[in-house]
């Protein structure tokens, strides 16, 4: 089964990042969010992947290009034009990286891929999103309820803390960034029928999020897969910075592979 990963936005909330690299590239404990978007899937046994790209595709070409420069020791000898790779540690990755346009949106994007992607099954993410949601339990879901699209609703933490206030205005207690209360969102890790690509077109201002999902919607075609545990989108620099915190002391909820 194939794991399509939506990377070509601007990302300009992070722009201080993204003025040299695309968003996927930004880099968590001194790895690209791409790469822990993807260590994640591969935890459970999907290893072929389908990236879209856009903005500065070139940057994700590169790393893949290279990967192995990237994760191992190398000793070049310039005299002999040779190149020894040491300890390479590469993983068991397919990847297929798919020029989608520079302005086009979700939808566009997943449209133009879909010959690359074929009829069958498929799981997509953004590439800005990291969780714990366990993914071979999102499939059995899918296939359980037979429906076009499953999409993993989640309960985001609060950015702020809620104060308990007593009917007299005293302060009870401080509850620190609880969980939306009731609300759902869209948590972004989806598993989908090919059937998804008849809601779809390649016209650059298709939006996945927008029409097409309101139209499954509609038709009864979509079923939310409720996860509990962790979810963190890195759509600001503030994100990252807690990402990378999390990473250094070793609390890292995503971190569901071992090293």
């Amino acid at each position: 089964m194939k794991v399509v990963i939506l990377a070509g936005g601007y990302g300009t909330r992070i722009s201080e990042e993204t003025e040299v690299k695309p968003k996927p590239m930004v880099q968590i404990g001194g790895k690209p969010i791409l790469w822990h978007i993807m260590k994640i899937y591969s935890h459970y046994g999907f290893n072929d992947f389908v990236i879209l790209l856009g903005y500065k595709g070139y940057y994700i070409k590169e790393y893949f290009a290279n990967y192995f420069l990237h994760q191992s020791d190398i000793t070049i000898d310039l005299q002999n034009n040779h190149m020894q790779v040491h300890d390479n540690h590469s993983e068991p990755w397919r990847v297929t990286l798919v020029d989608t346009g520079l302005d086009a949106m979700t939808g566009s994007r997943i449209k133009r891929a879909q010959r690359h992607i074929g009829n069958e099954t498929f799981l997509l993410t953004y590439g800005d999103g990291v969780s714990n949601v366990d993914i071979s339990k999102t499939v059995e879901f899918h296939r359980k309820h037979g429906k076009t699209l499953t999409m993993t609703a989640i309960q985001p933490e609060a950015r702020f803390g809620n104060l308990e206030i007593k009917t007299d205005d005293s302060v009870q207690a401080f509850v620190e960034k609880p969980r939306s209360e009731g609300g759902w969102i869209n948590g972004g890790f989806f598993v989908c029928e090919p059937g998804l690509f008849d809601y779809l077109d390649e016209n650059d201002g298709c939006v996945f999020e927008q029409a097409p999902l309101q139209r499954m919607a509609q038709k009864g075609e979509i079923t939310a897969y409720k996860h509990m545990g962790f979810w963190q989108c890195m759509d600001t620099l503030r994100d990252n910075q807690k990402l990378n915190q999390m990473w250094k002391e070793g609390k890292a909820p995503w971190k569901v592979w071992d090293d």
